[in-house]
């Protein structure tokens, strides 16, 4: 997405998912329909998020300030974060016959949906670029003198931690039933995970009242998302990912 309202660009950090697909209903309602209903609602929900990111500057909204490179970096990485979440709710929910599991790939769906909508449309008012160039998450440490994780990050990384692999995409894809719902909550589980310290650098640091809010809602909001996920991910038999680091 390149601009506020249009249409979102899948990026390079790891391959979309494939539409839903298939035929014969679910609840009375044609198969086929589904997919339409969500690219629809899912162009709502970006609308939406995008007019909320343009508030930042409108006479009245209080935000006098200036984004820096946490600002931005924070919006271009978080943006990239969410859409691979959004992708894996998507097929969750088309696929999964437990209600549970679609009630939660739903929210998580139109959630991240909507703030990616509005990250963008920050991206768009501050005239930067709507994805990271060149890698992630440089504007944590850079500039700065704070330290990530320990140790300095003042260069940019190949993958975000919590990101899901080509692999584990494919897997997701192949799988059905108990197996699929177990998989698609450990993937979730560890994406919440991995995306965990972006959310504090950021809410924390940004120059930016707004962007600063937002991670820190966003933090609360998937610490308590992540409780969620390993109770369901128990009661079916699972258990957790490990996290894996920055690459």
């Amino acid at each position: 997405m390149t601009e506020a309202g249009s249409t979102v660009e899948h990026p390079p950090d790891g391959p979309p998912l494939d539409g839903a697909g298939g035929s014969g209903e679910h609840g009375g309602e044609p198969r086929w329909t589904r997919p339409l209903v969500a690219i629809a609602a899912a162009f709502g929900l970006l609308l939406l998020g995008a007019a909320a990111g343009l508030l930042i500057t409108l006479p009245g909204s209080g935000s006098q300030s200036v984004p820096g490179p946490v600002d931005i970096g924070f919006a271009q990485d978080m943006t990239v974060h969410h859409q691979q979440a959004v992708e894996m709710a998507s097929w969750e929910r088309d696929h999964t016959t437990d209600p549970a599991l679609q009630q939660l790939a739903y929210d998580i769906e139109s959630t991240q949906t909507e703030q990616i909508g509005r990250m963008q449309g920050w991206l768009g008012l501050w005239g930067t670029s709507a994805f990271p160039v060149g890698g992630h998450m440089a504007w944590m440490g850079e500039g700065s003198g704070h330290d990530h994780g320990g140790a300095a990050a003042p260069t940019a990384v190949a993958t975000m931690p919590g990101m899901a692999s080509t692999e584990d995409l494919r897997a997701m894809r192949a799988a059905t039933g108990n197996e699929l719902d177990v998989l698609f909550l450990q993937l979730m589980l560890r994406h919440h995970e991995g995306g965990v310290p972006m959310l504090q650098y950021a809410a924390e640091r940004a120059q930016v009242p707004e962007v600063r809010n937002l991670a820190a809602q966003m933090l609360r909001a998937q610490t308590s998302e992540s409780e969620y996920l390993t109770h369901l991910l128990t009661e079916r038999g699972g258990q957790p990912l490990p996290l894996q680091g920055v690459r």
